[in-house]
């Protein structure tokens, strides 16, 4: 079985939670502190070695080919203006050998749906899909969330599900998984249910916003109809093909901000601002005063 060499972000929603921000521009192309979430989620993916980066985009979607294109006036600009350093930034929002596609979603018809858009430039490879609106952080000197998947994968030659723990609560959010133990931080899938309601719910293990999956899946999402919500269900696809191969659960290492969500969004802004090299003292210590 090959490699991973490429991702499907999955990048047509409407971002309807984040109104009216989102009115006039995709949700992915929000900022925490200075990069949108799109370009963290490609740059997760290229540090796993993918150099194949497929958008399934929609209408007014834009915005995210053009931050991935280059940008002949502005370079111009800061070129004469001798900003070396933003020029630098500009230039290199995505390394050199890096190819970008892009494929329009004709309706939103939901994840399932979306992914299946990617079938004729995927073909019969295995390939990650990344969900940009899941923020993942990782300490300093650790593998990004995708680089562990792929490096799982290089072993177990196996879809694998990013998982994590919810309040029962929340299982009505979420794909959750029933598993059973295989190895350490990794469980063997037994079912995968889409939003089930938390007193029906078969576990409290969620699926959160990265997956690598083998090509069997495409069939599997071309025959089904309409699941939960009306849409076709990336999970109905996987409960299908867990039936013919195995499918794994990854516990991963890292942090997740659901940026889908106002709350997880500024949640995701303060841990990176308090990071970031630039900002990272002065907000500390604004924060501090804040808390006298």
């Amino acid at each position: 079985m090959k490699t991973i060499r490429k991702a499907v972000f999955p990048v047509a929603g409407l971002g309807s939670r984040f109104l009216p921000a989102t009115k006039a521009q995709p949700k992915e192309m929000l900022p925490i502190v200075d990069k949108p979430l799109i370009q963290y989620a490609v740059e997760e993916a290229v540090d796993a070695g993918i150099t194949e980066m497929v958008f399934i985009t929609g209408r007014n979607k834009r915005a995210i080919e053009d931050h991935f294109d280059k940008a002949y006036e502005l370079e111009a600009e800061l070129e004469a203006a001798g900003k070396d350093a933003l020029l630098d930034l500009v230039q290199n929002v995505i390394p050199k050998n890096i190819t970008c596609i892009f494929i329009r979603q004709s309706a939103p018809l939901g994840l399932g749906h979306a992914v299946l858009c990617a079938r004729p430039v995927v073909g019969d490879e295995p390939f990650a899909v990344l969900l940009a609106d899941d923020f993942m952080d990782v300490p300093p000197g650790q593998k990004g969330v995708l680089a562990q998947m792929t490096a799982c994968f290089a072993e177990e030659r196996a879809s694998i599900l990013a998982v994590q723990d919810v309040p029962r609560a929340e299982t009505k959010q979420y794909g959750i998984v029933r598993a059973s133990a295989y190895k350490p931080n990794l469980e063997r899938c037994e079912a995968i249910v889409e939003k089930p309601m938390p007193e029906v719910a078969p576990s409290t293990l969620a699926v959160v916003g990265r997956y690598v999956l083998t090509n069997g899946i495409f069939d599997f999402l071309e025959g089904l109809g309409k699941g939960a919500g009306g849409e076709i269900q990336l999970t109905d696809g996987i409960a299908a093909l867990m039936k013919v191969e195995p499918v794994l659960a990854y516990r991963y290492h890292g942090t997740r901000y659901d940026c889908g969500s106002k709350l997880g969004y500024l949640k995701a802004t303060v841990a990176m601002g308090l990071k970031h090299a630039e900002t990272g003292a002065g907000f500390t210590e604004y924060l501090n005063m804040r808390g006298h």
